[in-house]
C-alpha cells in the first residue's frame, strides 16, 4: 500500500472556471481519472461564426487509458451539452440520475448516436461507485432542475466534495430537501477540497422556495381573462408541472410549444416524473 506522500492528486478544470457554461472538471488520482460534467457554452459577441463552445479534451484523449467514468451532477446544457461531441473521441461509461440520463438520451438521439453504443448507468443519491484509487458518492441536492446531485470523491488523501449547482430549498416542489446532514458529516471528517458553485451565493439574503412560484401561477391564472403564455427552460420540469397544476385548477387547456420542450416533457412522463401521467405532451 502506498504511503500518503506517494499518492498524487490533480484537480484540472477544463471549463466552467471563471466563466458561464462549459462545465468540465478532471479529478486524477494516481493512474485513474474521473470527469465531472461535460457542458457547453454559447459564443460571446466576438466569436463570429461559432455556434457552440465545448471544452478542450486533448488532455483526456492523451490519457484515455486512465479515464474511468464521466460523472454528471444534473441535466442542464452547461453540464451535459458537450457529451455528443466528446463521445466521438472518448466513449467512456456515463453515470447520472434518472432524469439527467433521460435528457442525455434525448441529446444522443438528436445526434443520431445509437444508445446501445453508449454505456449509461443510472445512480441515485446515496449510491457509491468504486474504482481502484477512489470512490464516488452521490449526495442529494436541490436545484432548478430535478434529480440533481453533488459528488464526494473519496481519495487516499481525503474526500474532494463537488457540490454541482445547487440551491438550498427546504420545501422543494418534489422529493426531499438537500442532504445538509451528509455534507456536515463529511465536514466533520475533514475535506481535502470543496469545489462549490451556486449562483448569487456571494449576495446577502436568501432565495425564496420554488413552492412560492406555484402560488403566483395560481393567482395569475385565476385573474387572467385570456390566454397565459409562460416561458421557461425546457429542463425545468418542476416549473412546467406547476404551470400544468395551475391551469388544471382553472379548467384551462395547455399547449406545449417547441421541440425541446415537447421532448423533455414526454421524457418526464416516460420516467414517471410527472404528477399526472395522464397528461399527454402531444
Amino acid at each position: 500500500m502506498k504511503k500518503k506522500q506517494e499518492h498524487r492528486i490533480r484537480i484540472i478544470p477544463l471549463g466552467g472556471l471563471n466563466e458561464i457554461g462549459k462545465n468540465m472538471l478532471v479529478i486524477e488520482v494516481n493512474d485513474e481519472i474521473v470527469v465531472i460534467d461535460c457542458g457547453l457554452a454559447f459564443p460571446e459577441d466576438e466569436m463570429l461564426g461559432i455556434d457552440l463552445v465545448i471544452p478542450d479534451i486533448s488532455y483526456l484523449i492523451k490519457n484515455k487509458e486512465k479515464v474511468r467514468a464521466l460523472i454528471l451532477t444534473h441535466g442542464h446544457e452547461d453540464h451535459i451539452g458537450a457529451i455528443p461531441y466528446v463521445l466521438r473521441d472518448l466513449n467512456i461509461p456515463i453515470y447520472g440520475t434518472k432524469l439527467t440520463l433521460g435528457l442525455v438520451e434525448i441529446k444522443l438521439i438528436e445526434f443520431g448516436i445509437d444508445l446501445n453504443s453508449v454505456k449509461l448507468f443510472t445512480v441515485r443519491a446515496g449510491d457509491v461507485i468504486s474504482f481502484n484509487n477512489m470512490r464516488i458518492e452521490f449526495i442529494r441536492t436541490t436545484h432548478s432542475i430535478a434529480d440533481s446531485v453533488a459528488v464526494a470523491i473519496h481519495t487516499p488523501l481525503g474526500p474532494i466534495v463537488h457540490t454541482g449547482d445547487f440551491k438550498v430549498d427546504f420545501t422543494p416542489i418534489e422529493g426531499e430537501p438537500i442532504d445538509l446532514i451528509r455534507f456536515a458529516e463529511l465536514g466533520k471528517q475533514g475535506v481535502l477540497a470543496l469545489l462549490c458553485d451556486s449562483t448569487n451565493a456571494e449576495r446577502p439574503g436568501f432565495t425564496l422556495s420554488e413552492k412560492t412560484v406555484g402560488a403566483t401561477f395560481d393567482r395569475i391564472f385565476s385573474q387572467a381573462q385570456g390566454r397565459v403564455i409562460v416561458a421557461t427552460f425546457s429542463s425545468h420540469i418542476h416549473r412546467v408541472q406547476q404551470v400544468i397544476n395551475s391551469a388544471e385548477k382553472q379548467g384551462r387547456k395547455i399547449c406545449v410549444l417547441g421541440r425541446s420542450m415537447v421532448n423533455v416533457v414526454n421524457k418526464a412522463l416516460e420516467l414517471g416524473l410527472s404528477e399526472d401521467a395522464r397528461w399527454d405532451a402531444d
